[in-house]
């Protein structure tokens, strides 16, 4: 059996996946039902600049005496009724024994970071994982992105901190931002910026970063921002520990890995010297350990709305070696506009 060219859309390629053009058929023993429907779904759908498996399909040889009808998985595609639109307007979705729904525009994301095995890594020169992956997030309504907090577990979320690092290989996609309160743009009206936070946690006197919040915010001509508790320590940690750090956009490398990154959250002692806070926000206070021993969290452009952070413990004691505080965090922005 020939095998088929190389699927770009996950940076892998391929070998025995025949799919036909006329029927719905693909040979699958083991891969996954999402993966299997997906395949098939693309298959219906016309040629579009932003279909990754275009050239995949369009260049696929089938294999009728292995190709099996799959009944199972052969659900229909999402279609819009209306002649002048595509069918890529329409986000396609499976339904979910449970009654959820699966999105495959986020499971796109998933299948990326957790490829399936059967596939093979292809040369990372030939195409650059962050740019796609910039590309998948942008795909994602802003709405539904924090969904990606739940999707994503530790192990992935190190894995995009991976992949963002390959962004300064793209001159175009390096210079992209987040976050307009993270750009290089200083813009007195910029408003308020809430973020849902996620991270494998820590020790325990940081156990509730798990699940946490960020809020970012512009005052002398900087961006300021702070941690926010999870769960039962919010309104503790909002009276008595608000974890106040400082944007430095100048730091631009991991100084433990010498990594790159595009910017860093400064903690300092805590004590800013602001004139103005968000309304509501408590006045600054020393920060509790460890957030006083010169935490810096690193953090890198993932996608619009996205950031994926390292968290590092650097000490004030010059012989003190450097520890990571957490796990990765991943970083999506809360458009509902509150906390």
């Amino acid at each position: 059996m020939a095998s088929s060219r190389c699927c770009c859309c996950f940076g892998f390629a391929t070998t025995n996946i025949p799919i036909t053009t006329t029927t719905t058929t693909i040979t699958t023993r083991s891969y996954r039902p999402q993966f299997v429907q997906h395949m098939i779904q693309l298959q219906q759908l016309p040629p579009h600049p932003s279909n990754p498996f275009r050239h995949f399909l369009q260049h696929s040889p089938a294999s009728s005496s292995t190709a099996r009808l799959l009944n199972a998985t052969s659900l229909p595609c999402t279609s819009s009724s209306s002649s002048s639109s595509s069918p890529w307007d329409d986000k396609p979705y499976e339904l979910l024994p449970n009654g959820r729904i699966s999105y495959l525009d986020e499971q796109d994301i998933v299948s990326f970071l957790d490829p399936p095995k059967h596939l093979i890594p292809l040369d990372p020169s030939s195409f650059n994982p962050a740019s796609y992956l910039w590309k998948k997030i942008e795909d994602i309504p802003e709405e539904r992105r924090r969904r990606l907090l739940s999707l994503l577990n530790p192990r992935l979320i190190s894995r995009a901190w991976e992949i963002a690092g390959t962004r300064y290989d793209d001159p175009k996609l390096a210079v992209k931002s987040a976050s307009n309160l993270l750009s290089h743009a200083d813009d007195h009206a910029l408003p308020l910026e809430f973020w849902n936070c996620r991270t494998s946690g820590g020790p325990l006197a940081i156990a509730w970063m798990k699940y946490f919040k960020k809020a970012l915010f512009y005052s002398k001509e900087r961006t300021y921002g702070r941690f926010i508790g999870g769960s039962l320590l919010e309104g503790i940690s909002s009276s008595f520990i608000p974890l106040y750090f400082t944007v430095i956009r100048e730091i631009h490398e991991v100084v433990s890995t010498e990594q790159p990154c595009d910017l860093a959250y400064e903690f300092g002692d805590g004590l800013l010297d602001l004139s103005d806070y968000p309304r509501g926000f408590p006045k600054p206070a020393k920060h509790p350990w460890p957030f006083c021993d010169q935490v810096v969290v690193y953090v890198r452009h993932l996608g619009p709305g996205v950031l994926v952070g390292q968290a590092w413990q650097e000490g004030e004691a010059l012989e003190q070696v450097p520890t990571k505080l957490c796990g990765e965090i991943l970083m999506v922005k809360d458009n509902s506009g509150g906390m």
